[in-house]
């Protein structure tokens, strides 16, 4: 008659607990994952402790005990061997800060000076960036060359070039910039923090910008002394670089293309697309090589063909951009082109900022492909050492050198490796799971 009660016996039922059955499958899941985590991190962790035994000390390949018996960085003195990179890029960091300061003290003054004067105009301020811009170029050039020792007068039209190019990229951001802020501090590069109390992150945008200048000044004008490893850590670098910018810009361009424009054969685009990503690419592995062979792209030339082979078809891989552009009100576009701005001004000023974790996924997918890429590096470097990328030149060592005495030496390597990767997710896990799931909601 009660629902209380047991009809055996009498005595009362006892209910389950709603919230002591969710912690109970919270806790059962949390320890599966919780396993899953150590099973994962376990290679990673043996990889990380054989890197520091001693290959001089403790003979032998793969072992059967974790710790190491004589901990060192042998292995990681053996990356660097014959190479001046410590020394070299020690030198571009002290010539970076140096600009960076006399820089920022330039722009101080010029703002301070221009800010009294309303009837500066545009031209004037643009005329005051380049000067800022030209000052701490000069201070640069001085300081490469006397660090790095290399004469100025030698190298005159290298310098002059750049010198060209570093000023019309100012005069480009500044005009940018003045469009929208007429203040000078906002125009020069590394100055584009808005809070004005953040004066430090300012001055570390700035001498990172500098910093990425003097190594191109030096690398152009006094090459690094590069050992086999560090060569092909650059290799790998450089193509990670260039593919991330260019097929980001590439597949952002068409996912905003086919989120927001109507034109006819759209759907069967969007549809070919879908039906060729079906097909693997290492199906084109043969064509792809006697094509860049007949350019000069192959070996000695594998980094500028690697990178032409993962950006020209990147715009297929438009879909999670695209979904993530659907997110996204149209009625902004609409509001924005009534106001006379262009598609691409409602591209770039509109959209972009708020497809930040979009942008930043997309970074981040076309930097992963070519830093641990094996099957297409090894194809068209084919033998030649100084085209190899570090995942080929790694297993290389393990395959055609002595297994036994370079694998401790391979896991210092591959430590060396895995530190960029880690270190961006670790920085922008947020905006990668941000830009996934907006991205999912719409096809």
């Amino acid at each position: 008659m009660t629902n209380n009660t047991s009809a055996a016996s009498g005595a009362p039922v006892k209910l389950r607990s709603k919230k002591g059955h969710e912690r109970r499958t919270n806790g059962a899941i949390y320890t599966v994952l919780t396993v899953m985590s150590i099973v994962w991190l376990v290679p990673f962790v043996f990889l990380v402790l054989q890197s520091f035994r001693s290959y001089k000390l403790e003979k032998g390949g793969m072992v059967d005990y974790l710790l190491p018996k004589h901990f060192s960085l042998d292995n990681y003195a053996f990356l660097f061997e014959g190479s001046n990179f410590f020394s070299w890029c020690g030198r571009a960091l002290l010539a970076a800060l140096a600009c960076a300061v006399v820089t920022a003290l330039l722009v101080h003054a010029a703002g301070k000076w221009l800010d009294g004067r309303d009837a500066a105009g545009r031209g004037a301020r643009v005329g005051a960036i380049g000067g800022c811009l030209a000052a701490g170029f000069v201070v640069l050039m001085a300081l490469a060359a006397a660090l790095q020792g290399f004469s100025l007068a030698a190298n005159l039209v290298r310098v002059a070039c750049t010198l060209i190019a570093f000023l019309l990229l100012g005069w480009v951001i500044a005009r940018v910039y003045l469009k929208q802020d007429s203040k000078l501090l906002r125009s020069i590069p590394g100055y584009v923090v808005e809070d004005k109390h953040e004066g430090a992150k300012k001055l570390i945008a700035m001498m990172a910008e500098f910093l990425v200048l003097a190594v191109l000044v030096q690398y152009v004008l006094k090459p690094m002394e590069m050992s086999q490893y560090v060569r092909w850590y650059v290799n790998t670098l450089t193509i990670a670089l260039f593919t991330s910018v260019i097929q980001t810009a590439i597949v952002l361009s068409v996912s905003y293309a086919l989120s927001r424009l109507r034109f006819k054969g759209r759907k069967l685009i969007m549809n070919t697309v879908l039906v060729l990503g079906l097909f693997p690419g290492f199906l084109t592995m043969i064509t792809l090589y006697f094509l860049l062979k007949q350019m000069g792209l192959t070996q000695a030339g594998a980094v500028p063909g690697l990178i032409l082979i993962y950006c020209a078809s990147s715009g297929m891989g438009y879909y999670i951009s695209k979904g993530f552009f659907d997110t996204i009100p149209k009625s902004l576009d609409e509001s924005a082109r009534i106001d006379g701005a262009t598609r691409f001004q409602v591209f770039l000023k509109i959209i972009m900022p708020l497809a930040k974790p979009i942008v930043i996924y997309t970074i981040l997918m076309a930097f992963m492909a070519p830093w641990g890429d094996y099957v297409f590096a090894s194809y068209v470097a084919f033998g030649h050492q100084n085209g190899y990328n570090v995942a080929v030149g790694l297993y290389n060592w393990v395959n055609t050198n002595d297994f036994q005495n370079y694998f401790t030496r391979f896991c210092a390597g591959g430590v060396l490796v895995a530190v960029p990767i880690t270190a961006l997710f670790l920085a922008l896990q947020k905006y990668y799971v941000e830009g996934v799931t907006g991205g999912a909601v719409k096809g």
